[in-house]
């Protein structure tokens, strides 16, 4: 399938679709705790960022890395300053500063690993989050001045995201899950 076959049925389509090397690859649903830590993330940088000109979008935000070709959509997106747009979709983001991925079982070793690559391709890309739904533990990889990726990570306190200037609170981000119970969403 060609990018513009793509964007003309991803328009039309009810789900979402990722597009990478002219295959288009249906998105799986996710479970109550990805739906919890999505948001409970995106609040915390939402008010982190308040009085700063910075948008977080959420999943339905699709992305193109156009150095590789891909379109995604990033369970959050922030981009600070004037959004741009991909070359071939005024409904697809092209210069994201920070993206982040709830990690699940079925997905985990494709966002830190080949999704993760076509992600660094992204020039405006200045931090990647990846957050655990197993445990407490976010980690962040921020582009350092070599274009290398410097990895922190923290299971409890805060956690700097360097380029936002922005610390998530570990425990605010897990909190209220335990209303969950113990096992839901662990076998996506």
């Amino acid at each position: 399938m060609t990018e513009d076959e793509y964007l003309a049925l991803e328009d039309a389509a009810d789900e979402k679709h990722e597009f990478i090397n002219g295959e288009i690859i249906a998105m799986a649903g996710g479970t109550l705790r990805h739906a919890a830590l999505i948001l409970n993330v995106g609040a915390e940088l939402k008010r982190a960022l308040s009085r700063r000109p910075c948008l977080v979008l959420s999943g339905d935000a699709r992305v193109n890395v156009d150095a590789t070709g891909m379109y995604t959509y990033p369970d959050l997106s922030i981009v600070c300053g004037l959004v741009e747009r991909a070359p071939k979709s005024r409904t697809t983001l092209a210069n994201p500063m920070v993206l982040v991925e709830v990690l699940s079982p079925s997905t985990e070793a494709y966002d830190r690993g080949a999704k993760f690559a076509h992600y660094r391709h992204l020039p405006s890309l200045q931090a990647y989050v990846l957050v655990a739904q197993d445990a407490p533990r976010i980690e962040v990889y921020q582009r350092v001045a070599d274009g290398g990726w410097l990895l922190k990570e923290a299971e409890t306190g805060e956690i700097l995201i360097p380029c936002l200037e922005v610390a998530l609170d570990v425990d605010a981000v897990y909190r209220g899950l335990e209303l969950l119970g113990d096992e839901e969403g662990l076998a996506e």
